[in-house]
């Protein structure tokens, strides 16, 4: 019984989340973290939407997507109110489907560091040609 009280989420585990709770509605790139319970296990983290927006820097024209993320956290877990503001920040971004996929998982990197992370960006058919793109990361040991 000790060990699951040990396991459960304290004060502390709280103090980094500044959007979590609050009324703080806008894009943000802040993609914050609360620490891993777990980090003896190697355990896969899934989080999805499809709600991803961003815009075509040459025509402005909206691109959209399906965002699947896979990681195994080591030591922090990417607090989810904090990756819907993160997503909605590309709404009027101007990049290409191919770089937002590196650029969302290199955040990811630096903010969780975690064990393997993958991004993959199924985007919407424009012109006629479906875009899919996976990025993935490996953490050195």
């Amino acid at each position: 019984m000790p060990d699951k009280i040990r396991k459960t989420t304290t004060e502390a585990d709280l103090k980094s989340l500044s959007l979590l709770g609050t009324e703080k509605n806008e894009p943000s790139k802040n993609l914050e973290a609360f620490p891993n319970k777990h980090p003896e296990r190697d355990y896969v983290v899934t989080l999805e939407t499809d709600e991803f927006t961003c815009i075509c820097p040459k025509t402005g024209q909206p691109d959209f997507a399906t965002i699947t993320i896979n990681y195994i956290p080591d030591k922090r877990i990417v607090e989810t109110k904090s990756l819907k503001l993160y997503f909605w920040s590309y709404r009027d971004e101007g990049t290409f489907q191919e770089h937002v996929a590196n650029v969302i998982l290199d955040d990811l990197v630096e903010a969780l560091d975690p064990r393997w992370c993958e991004v993959v960006a199924d985007f919407s058919v424009r012109g006629g040609i479906g875009i899919s793109v996976k990025a993935e990361h490996r953490q050195k040991r």
